[in-house]
């Protein structure tokens, strides 16, 4: 019983050796090279880089068996071997992730651009969500390789590969087509994590883009789930597609009597005033008339869906207290006599 024990606590003593030597190694790297975040970012690979490590130090050294009185036909080196599988599927997994986050940052910091900042945000996102599904899958079917059944039945899964392969397919139809139509949408540029979007009349920001699924963040925190085949089959709007910037506009109705040219004047000078008006364009217009009231509306341009909202709140605001102090004739009123 000595030797077994001896032997597993020299496998620990391994282990963590290695581990915190990795880590150092990893740490000067970073700091010598602060440029490439990969490094600091491979520092999350220590835990699974361990299990791996211990379990093959067990599988080599087999100290259970001998401490257990196990045969060589039990199920501890299988469960070792397991454990290894799913450490190495881990540490493939982290290792990717950072190598892509990575290089989103050597990326982020180059390009000054946000849109392209955008894309590459979402198809780097879509690309780690597809590589774990892909090391999920592998990883899992090695393991099953492992039992002897699976083995067995092998032969007869291949043979009877194009049978499931057609059945899958029209079981799994609904998944398959969210699988692509999310492929499209990282690649193709249709959407972004970011973009202001226009759901169903629903008003929102997309928040996280998945294989599957789209959140979007509408304006009072509801969350909007949709499907990523919603995106590739209907049409929807995307107000930054190309440009955050946004035009605002107010809708106002008025008296006949109103004097357009102030309240034009008035328009302008509560811009120039407001700091989400980015100065590019602006206008005050009468849109359409009726027997009893005019049709106003006062344009006006901001950087962002969120500013020009908020822009075209104050304004309306401000127009509408204008007219009320200087001018209360102008605002609509029910005439009950001719005058």
């Amino acid at each position: 019983m000595l030797w077994p024990l001896i032997s597993l606590l020299a496998i620990a003593a391994a282990t963590l050796a290695i581990g915190w030597t990795v880590d150092q190694t990893l740490q000067r790297i970073a700091a010598r090279q602060p440029g490439a975040p990969v490094w600091a970012l491979l520092r999350r690979c220590r835990i699974p880089l361990q299990l791996a490590v211990v379990s093959a130090l067990l599988l080599v050294a087999r100290p259970l068996r001998r401490i257990l009185h196990l045969h060589q036909d039990e199920g501890a080196h299988h469960l070792v071997l397991l454990c290894l599988l799913a450490s190495l599927g881990w540490l493939t997994a982290r290792v990717v992730s950072a190598a892509l986050e990575a290089l989103l940052g050597r990326y982020e910091s180059r390009v000054d651009d946000p849109a392209r900042v955008q894309r590459a945000r979402t198809q780097i996102g879509m690309l780690r969500r597809v590589a774990d599904a892909v090391v999920v899958v592998v990883t899992l079917a090695v393991m099953l390789l492992t039992f002897s059944a699976m083995r067995t039945v092998g032969a007869g899964l291949l043979a009877s590969a194009g049978v499931i392969g057609i059945v899958a397919g029209i079981a799994a139809q609904n998944t398959l087509g969210n699988f692509f139509a999310g492929l499209q949408i990282a690649f193709g540029d249709i959407v972004r994590i970011d973009d202001t979007v226009v759901v169903d009349g629903q008003q929102g920001t997309v928040e996280e883009i998945t294989l599957s699924y789209l959140v979007v963040r509408l304006w009072d925190y509801r969350r909007l789930i949709v499907p990523v085949s919603y995106f590739v089959s209907k049409p929807f709007e995307n107000w930054t597609r190309r440009d955050p910037g946004l035009l605002a506009a107010v809708l106002l109705h008025l008296d006949h009597s109103t004097p357009v040219d102030e309240l034009r004047a008035t328009l302008r000078a509560r811009l120039d005033r407001h700091p989400l008006w980015d100065g590019a364009e602006w206008a005050l217009q009468v849109t359409d008339t009726t027997p009893s009231t005019i049709l106003v509306r006062a344009t006006m341009t901001a950087r962002t869906p969120e500013d020009a909202a908020q822009l075209r709140f104050d304004i309306r605001e401000q127009l509408i207290a204008h007219l009320r102090d200087e001018h209360p004739g102008a605002l609509p009123r029910v005439r009950t006599a001719d005058s």
